[in-house]
Formats: structure tokens, C-alpha cells, sequence
């Protein structure tokens, strides 16, 4: 069940997409990325540890499509494409670096909670 202050009536559905877009991994490190200044594909790929081809472009895609991104072409040859945050991909960076700060912050609370939580079942299967 989910709590009504997150999602009002009629919102779900639209909350449930940005949800499921931002928090996607790849798409959290992508934006982190571009929170740094202008990116070419290529360099995206080299900094975005583990991410394949098809998956960076699934990803900018779909970043692009919900306003997070711009890509801009550039004639040239070879051809030259850019990726940028909008002011909306900025205002996303906010949350973003809250949530990796606090992270960064709780990382041991989470370790030990997991110890903890390990012994207790290893404990209780004896």
C-alpha cells in the first residue's frame, strides 16, 4: 500500500514514472555526470563505470525525453552530439546530492545494520 501524501489521487501513475526513471542507477549516475558540465557520448561512456553503449543511450533517451537533458548535434565531420542538464536536471542534481551525501554519511549505520541483522538470522537458523 501506498502512503497518500505521495502520491494524491490521480498522480500516481506520473510520481510512479519520475520515480522509476531517477532511480534508476544509471540514469542517477548519468545526471551526476552532466552536474559536472557538457558531456559527448564518448565521455559519458568512459566515466559511467559498467554502463554499456545501448544502455547509455536508452538512458540519455529517455533523460532527454522527460526534459532532464539536451542533446545537441553538431554538423561536423566526424559529427558531434553534446549532452547537457536542463535547469530541470539541475534543479534534479539537489535531491541527487542530498540523497549521495547522506549516503556517504549513514554508510557504516547500514553496514553494521546489516552485521546485525546477518547474526540474528544465522542465529535463529542454529
Amino acid at each position: 500500500m501506498k502512503p497518500t501524501h505521495l502520491h494524491p489521487p490521480g498522480r500516481c501513475r506520473m510520481i510512479d514514472e519520475v520515480l522509476s526513471l531517477i532511480g534508476d542507477k544509471w540514469s542517477i549516475y548519468v545526471v551526476v555526470m552532466l552536474g559536472q558540465g557538457k558531456r559527448r557520448f564518448s565521455e559519458l561512456k568512459r566515466e559511467v563505470d559498467g554502463i554499456s553503449q545501448k544502455m547509455l543511450t536508452v538512458t540519455l533517451r529517455g533523460l532527454e525525453r522527460d526534459g532532464y537533458v539536451t542533446r545537441t548535434a553538431y554538423a561536423t565531420i566526424p559529427p558531434r552530439v553534446e549532452y547537457e542538464l536542463t535547469e530541470l536536471g539541475q534543479d534534479l542534481l539537489v535531491p541527487v546530492r542530498a540523497l549521495g551525501d547522506w549516503a556517504n554519511r549513514n554508510e557504516s549505520r547500514v553496514v553494521g545494520a546489516r552485521i546485525r541483522y546477518d547474526a540474528r538470522r544465522a542465529q535463529a537458523a542454529e
